[in-house]
């Protein structure tokens, strides 16, 4: 067979070429949650405690928000317990479900279900919009915890990281991207993480989940006088801009514990932050470790996440060391996010649903 002239060769190919289909142009992706109408979640917990011995006691946690971005409607509980009660830290204040089961009990049981609002937020950073605060509530977010010194390396590092920041909104963004820059998402941490920064800092090991990545920049905002808190709570729903691993699956929320982050800025009172889902969205979206938050994938949530997040997560409470009303184990709780228990054997390991058995689901409700 006669070979075709190059130039008719090239004209065959580009023919071909135009007439295969062409591979779907990838959409860019979109994160911008705005704030809107409000959705309606019902979230159950259910204990079975498999091996009771003595008296039994569980804590689970409950929406304890008043906000413009969450509202509890109410809690109801069933089970064979032989005290049910709403109850408070004596310190904080953080309410939570204590449960009390008899010793004849043989195999205890409850399910906790709470009715709460939640909805999307943003904040207009064209459209300053100062909101009063509680000073006390303000010197408590300037406050050191256990796990999160405010002093000494901390300080050190937001000073630094800081140079040249000017207003408390810069302050913020710097520490902000500082997080981002050197901190990472490490999935082989158990649970959330306990938020201790100053170890973090002091070995250098900067990797962690949400509970200690907010609380790295929570506790670096703080320490130079930016109010800040975590929020610790529960993905409930999907994301609504497809990201996969900043939603969860209601029918098993499983591992779907998650705290995000606020700060308190003088021309817009509190704001959504969340680092720690930046740095998880470049972990883990995909395949590819994304080391740069510029990416593609990673810049709509780095956009996003400095002033807004998506109403598709409760919140149960912004406390630190807890203490457990009616609890003999020594020592405090860094955060109420997990449901907790204890009998004559001990504190139950809550980071540990399938040996400590509690299953959590979530389904939205007709508006």
């Amino acid at each position: 067979m006669k070979a075709l002239p190059i130039g008719r060769r090239r004209l065959l190919q580009a023919g071909l070429a135009a007439a295969l289909p062409l591979p779907a142009l990838a959409q860019p992706r979109r994160f911008e949650p705005q704030a809107g109408p409000w959705r309606s979640f019902e979230v159950t917990t259910t204990v079975e405690v498999a091996e009771p011995q003595g008296t039994t006691l569980l804590w689970l946690p409950v929406p304890d928000l008043a906000t413009p971005w969450q509202q509890t409607l109410d809690n109801a509980w069933s089970g064979n317990a032989a005290r049910v009660r709403l109850a408070a830290d004596p310190v904080r204040g953080v309410r939570m479900l204590v449960v009390e089961f008899a010793p004849d009990v043989q195999a205890p049981v409850v399910a906790l279900s709470s009715r709460v609002r939640t909805r999307n937020r943003a904040v207009d950073w064209q459209r300053p919009q100062p909101a009063a605060e509680d000073p006390a509530v303000l010197r408590a977010c300037l406050s050191a915890t256990e796990l999160q010194p405010v002093d000494g390396i901390v300080r050190q590092t937001a000073l630094a990281a800081t140079r040249g920041a000017k207003t408390d909104v810069d302050k913020a963004r710097a520490l902000y991207d500082w997080v981002i820059a050197h901190a990472h998402r490490e999935p082989t941490t158990r649970g959330c993480g306990t938020g201790d920064i100053r170890v973090m800092l002091e070995t250098g090991n900067l990797g962690g989940k949400c509970a200690d990545l907010n609380a790295l920049f929570v506790g670096l905002c703080r320490s130079v006088g930016v109010p800040a808190r975590d929020v610790y709570g529960l993905r409930v729903a999907p994301s609504a801009f497809g990201y996969r691993e900043l939603g969860a699956n209601p029918a098993a929320l499983k591992g779907a514990q998650h705290c995000r982050a606020e700060v308190y800025l003088a021309a817009h009172g509190w704001v959504a932050m969340d680092p720690a889902d930046v740095l998880k969205v470049m972990r883990q979206e995909t395949g590819e470790w994304i080391k740069d938050p510029a990416h593609a994938l990673a810049a709509p949530v780095y956009r996003g996440l400095f002033g807004s997040w998506e109403g598709n997560w409760v919140g149960w409470n912004t406390a630190y060391d807890i203490r457990l009303p009616g609890s003999v184990a020594k020592g405090t709780l860094p955060f109420l996010m997990y449901p907790n228990g204890e009998n004559e054997t001990g504190r139950f390991d809550e980071l540990s649903p399938d040996t400590f058995k509690y299953t959590i689901s979530a389904r939205e409700l007709a508006a």
